[in-house]
């Protein structure tokens, strides 16, 4: 009982770790700043910086007041501009945000069992499975989301956003911005968890077949 008492410690410890990667994830949803383009700065009209998101793209311009230094655009997957990548990695954040809800409403019935003594029913069943698999898949999805950016960087991908924006096709340079670390810490959270999950298996096994 005292050795199913600091399992269960441990994986509402993993529970912890799984709610911040989901709340991690679904800040870089939200935030703009995937990518960051800067301009040359050529034509007073035009920006000096963007941050390009998932959703909505940030322009700002240096040389006029800071009250309207700031404009931001928001846009869907249905938009015709969108290119592949970005529905891509929209899918994928998207998903993973699906996913790791249903893990963490997974872990939170698993841990009851814990708790109200379900499990001590089948020793050899691992209440947080569904847990692990679920936190697995959407780190996997982070991490494609991540690499799929970061790629689209790499290889100066560009995007047509229409006049309104007044946003130039082609930026002089681009890099990778602060919610590719959001949503990487994400995923190694997600990761650590799946793997504190999947370790009750192997303790509950040792309680069933205690040394001699």
């Amino acid at each position: 009982m005292l050795l199913l008492s600091r399992r269960a410690n441990c994986q509402v410890g993993g529970f912890a770790l799984a709610c911040i990667a989901w709340l991690l994830c679904s800040i870089s949803i939200g935030l703009p700043q995937w990518r960051v383009w800067y301009f040359n700065e050529t034509v007073f009209s035009e920006p000096t910086t963007a941050f390009i998101g998932m959703w909505r793209v940030c322009s700002y311009h240096q040389n006029i007041k800071p009250s309207n230094a700031r404009g931001c655009h928001e846009y869907t997957y249905h938009d015709n501009f969108i290119p592949l990548n970005i529905r891509i990695v929209q899918h994928l954040l998207l998903g993973s945000n699906i996913l790791g809800l249903f893990g963490t409403v997974a872990t939170i019935l698993a841990v009851r069992n814990m708790y109200t003594g379900k499990v001590q029913k089948n020793t050899t069943y691992n209440p947080f499975f569904v847990s692990a698999i679920l936190s697995i898949i959407a780190s996997t999805f982070v991490l494609l989301a991540v690499l799929c950016n970061y790629f689209s960087v790499i290889h100066k991908a560009t995007i047509r956003f229409p006049p309104s924006f007044r946003i130039p096709l082609y930026p002089s340079y681009q890099r990778i911005g602060i919610a590719n670390v959001v949503a990487s810490l994400a995923a190694l959270m997600f990761l650590g968890s799946s793997i504190i999950f999947l370790s009750y298996s192997s303790v509950m096994d040792k309680q069933v077949y205690p040394e001699v």
